[in-house]
């Protein structure tokens, strides 16, 4: 009988025999964290990658069950308390709500993303970047596992004001044909490999044949090859979504599947093997991303057998992100300086062929920037760093300087070095905070 998927949740996790002698109140503890974070895994995490001797310690088990320490003793206390007094469930949810609201749910002004056509708001759809859209799918709001690091995890978590849901394909399609730069979609989620084929495609349909001559790439952001890979291999419908694959490629787009691996483990298996050799036979290829995460991936020799592995699979290593500034980061961050010795430690025990990578990179509200060294010039120390992606695309590749500053995990706490009042680009950042052009909801025209 191939795999079934079963999922766990706050709902049902006390069913998993791995944590039948646990405390009640560890369990309970458990509870108390889902009220805020959003908690779910399965059957094939629990049972092929957590390693249950080395609890609570096991990166995997990190990943997907919220530990007490992923909120703070206010916070933890407050909801405790609401739930120790057994409150009416309304009002643990209203308190709940509060503290999530500050957590910033909002990370990098994710909603200032939302483009605007035919005078309208575009719902589940952002626009950042001049050559790449992204959409969320409706149907692909939730993910076969949750992480605990996820910036989206209001999504997840009944901050309805926090989702970002597209209905269909079509209007989306129509507006990527207005804009002729745009040369990438992405959808992303939650995970749009949730879906069934049969919806993912009806998705897709108005990008492939007749779609805008000027999309060139469909991305799929997805999680699915670490914590299901059955989806590609045993679902009822996986020869369908191979077939949907194969039509992409047929349409003469490149379909590149953006696969996010926080750790080796989530390599180990045969069956994310034959998922990948499976995917990669549709024509479509494979990179691979993840942020830096203390209590998970923060070791530099981790993140070297991590490349080496996806570069054995034929995979692309292409992003080492810096945790964002939201939900459980003070959880997981590491100081900016620390993500920089970690991923050059981790690359320097790399061949050539494994240095596609690129970080440690911050998506920060002005684009996405990276951490290029840290260096001394006359008696101050700085940090270097450069736009790979910006707002305005005519930042890209400009190096520029911070302040170093050794407590700081997040681009806002920078300032600028050398006496500079400001960075290069905030004066036209400032301006485009300020103006949203009808036509677009970009200042810049995208």
């Amino acid at each position: 009988m191939p795999p079934q998927y079963r999922s766990y949740s706050s709902f049902n996790f006390r069913e998993l025999p791995q944590i039948a002698g646990w405390p009640e109140a560890r369990k309970i503890e458990i509870e108390a964290l889902a009220r805020v974070l959003p908690f779910k895994t399965n059957n094939y995490v629990v049972e092929q990658l957590v390693d249950w001797g080395n609890i609570p310690d096991d990166p995997i088990y990190t990943l997907n069950f919220p530990r007490r320490e992923m909120l703070r003793d206010e916070h933890y206390g407050r909801i405790k308390a609401a739930m120790d007094a057994k409150l009416p469930d309304a009002e643990i949810k209203a308190a709940a709500r509060d503290i999530q609201i500050r957590l910033n749910p909002d990370p990098s002004g994710q909603s200032s993303n939302v483009p605007i056509h035919n005078g309208e708001r575009l719902e589940g759809v952002q626009h950042k970047y001049q050559e790449t859209v992204l959409m969320f799918p409706q149907a692909g709001q939730t993910c076969h596992a949750y992480c605990t690091f996820c910036f989206r995890w209001p999504q997840f978590t009944g901050l309805s004001e926090a989702k970002y849901i597209a209905r269909e394909g079509l209007t989306i399609a129509d507006y990527i044909r207005t804009k002729p730069l745009v040369t990438d979609l992405l959808l992303t989620g939650g995970d749009p490999m949730i879906m069934t084929a049969e919806v993912l495609e009806q998705y897709l349909d108005p990008f492939l044949d007749g779609g805008p001559p000027n999309l060139r790439t469909i991305r799929i952001g997805t999680k699915s090859l670490a914590y299901w890979p059955h989806r590609y291999l045993s679902d009822r419908d996986s020869d369908d979504i191979m077939r949907l694959f194969e039509r992409i490629a047929a349409s003469g787009r490149t379909l590149a599947i953006m696969a996010h691996f926080n750790h080796p483990v989530e390599l180990s298996t045969g069956a994310v093997e034959k998922a990948i050799r499976r995917i990669q036979g549709t024509g479509a290829q494979i990179r691979t991303q993840s942020p830096l995460l203390g209590h998970i991936n923060d070791d530099p020799a981790v993140w070297a057998r991590l490349w080496r592995r996806q570069v054995d699979l034929n995979l692309i290593p292409y992003y080492m992100f810096v945790e964002r500034d939201t939900g459980a980061k003070h959880f997981f961050a590491l100081t900016l300086q620390r993500c920089w010795e970690i991923f050059r430690e981790g690359y320097q025990r790399l061949s050539g062929l494994c240095r596609t990578v690129r970080g440690p990179v911050m998506s920060a509200y002005p684009g996405k920037v990276e951490i290029l060294g840290f260096d001394e010039t006359g008696g101050e120390k700085a940090v270097m760093l450069r736009f790979i992606q910006g707002r305005n695309p005519d930042w890209t590749n400009r190096p520029f300087f911070a302040r170093f500053d050794p407590e700081a995990v997040w681009f806002d706490q920078l300032r600028p070095a050398f006496g500079k009042p400001h960075f290069f680009f905030e004066e036209e950042l400032r301006n485009m905070q300020s103006v949203r052009l009808p036509a677009t909801g970009s200042s810049l025209g995208y």
